[in-house]
Parts: C-alpha cells; structure tokens; sequence
C-alpha cells in the first residue's frame, strides 16, 4: 500500500481539472491505460471526485458459498469494506466487468456517504441505482442491476491490486472522476499531475477562446508559433492564471 497522502491542495487542484486533460499528461508518461473503462456517472455532480482507492475485489460465485446467509457474518468482506474505506477516499470495486448482479445498492452506498467517504466506482453495476443518484455522493457503474452480488459474485479481498474496467487500481492511488469518467493516478505522480494539468486546462480555456473568436488551430494547438506563446502569456495575466 502506497504511504503516499492527498493532500488539501492538491486535492482542490484536481477538482478543477479534467480526467481528458490527465490522459493526455498520463500518456506523455507512458502510461496509456489508466482510463477506467465503460463507467458512467450514476447522476452527474457539480464538481469532479477526487480521493484515493480503497479497493475491494469480487470473484465468481461459487454456490456453497453465496448463501444469503453470509451476510450475517460480521466479517464479510462487503459490508467490512464499506465500514472501513476511509473518509475521503473512494471505494473501487473489480466486480469482474460483469453488472449482471449488483456490486452493492443504496443502503451501503448510504453508509459510504455517511462517514465521509468520497465516492464509489465498479466496473459492473448497482442496484436502487434511482436511489443512489439522488445521493450526494459520488457514484459510477457499468449499468443499473438488480440481483444481488451474490447471484455472481462473491466478495474476497480489501485494499490489494485490483483491476476495475481494465485500469490497474492499487490501494491509495488517487482516482479522479467527471462527467467522462474516471481515471486512476498513480500515486507517486498525483502531484506533479495535478500542477501540470492545472496548466493545461487554462492553456485550452485561451485556446477555446481563440476558436471561438475565429483562430486557426494550426500553430495554436499544440503551439507551434511564438505568437501564441506570448499570446497565452498575456491572457493568463489578464485572467489571473
């Protein structure tokens, strides 16, 4: 598990960044599959997820094991989970792409939000997904799914490596989340992502501006010419940026 913290600041940088702009500076890196793939927002929020991973891993369901009963036990690695992924994290779930059952529903989504936790991400689905959405918690699924996790799946390990939507996920990586989805930050690079990605968005926010105003992109994206060097240097006066 990485020692590495989140901090504040850093933290309220990625909040403002996109999960597009932190692909492409992942990919300078080398780094090309860190985009969790097909999920969604249950609901759309109103500023991005940020936290770091506490995972939990699901494996196929063998019968004699996934009775309804082992929800009684005070142990089982769900419901352990969700009591302890810390405040501020996020719960990321390896429900093996598969939302023909449910990795968790409303109630335990509750309970995240409650203690403070900052968001939740399976790369398979959610039951009383209408009641998760309407939470103020962060959510992201494959699809809504009724059954039961343990038609399918059968809870097994917290906060070990883990695979979610084909991106590597290891406990305290920093998962940042939009409305395009979601992205996993190696935690040894958060920082020097999040500093160079604030960078980024405002260099796109003087590009938007300059199409919008008619502009070529040719020398203006990426900036070929030193016109619009000096051009962006003069507008992140002006803008405070």
């Amino acid at each position: 598990m990485s020692d590495y913290v989140l901090s504040d600041a850093i933290r309220e940088k990625l909040k403002r960044v996109s999960t597009a702009s932190l692909c492409t500076a992942l990919f300078k890196r080398g780094l090309r599959n860190q985009f969790i793939q097909n999920v969604r927002q249950v609901a759309p929020k109103s500023e991005n997820m940020v936290g770091q991973a506490y995972t939990l891993r699901y494996i196929p369901a063998r019968e004699d094991r996934n009775q309804i009963e082992v929800f009684r036990d005070p142990n089982h690695p769900q419901r352990v989970a969700v009591e302890q992924c810390p405040a501020g994290h996020v719960l990321v779930m390896d429900s093996r792409k598969d939302a023909r059952a449910a990795s968790a529903g409303s109630i335990l989504v509750t309970r995240l939000m409650k203690r403070g936790v900052e968001g939740i991400v399976t790369d398979g689905g959610f039951r009383d997904a209408e009641g998760i959405g309407n939470l103020s918690i962060h959510s992201y699924h494959s699809r809504p799914s009724a059954p039961t996790n343990l038609t399918l799946h059968e809870a097994y390990d917290i906060n070990v490596p883990i695979g979610c939507g084909d991106a590597p996920v290891f406990p305290g990586d920093v998962l940042v989340g939009d409305k395009d989805g979601v992205v996993v930050l190696p935690a040894h690079l958060a920082d020097e992502l999040a500093e160079e990605c604030a960078g980024m968005e405002s260099f796109e926010d003087f590009v938007l501006e300059e199409v919008m105003s008619g502009t070529s992109i040719i020398g203006l994206y990426p900036p070929t010419k030193e016109e619009t060097k000096t051009n962006f240097e003069a507008w992140r006066k002006k803008n405070n940026r």
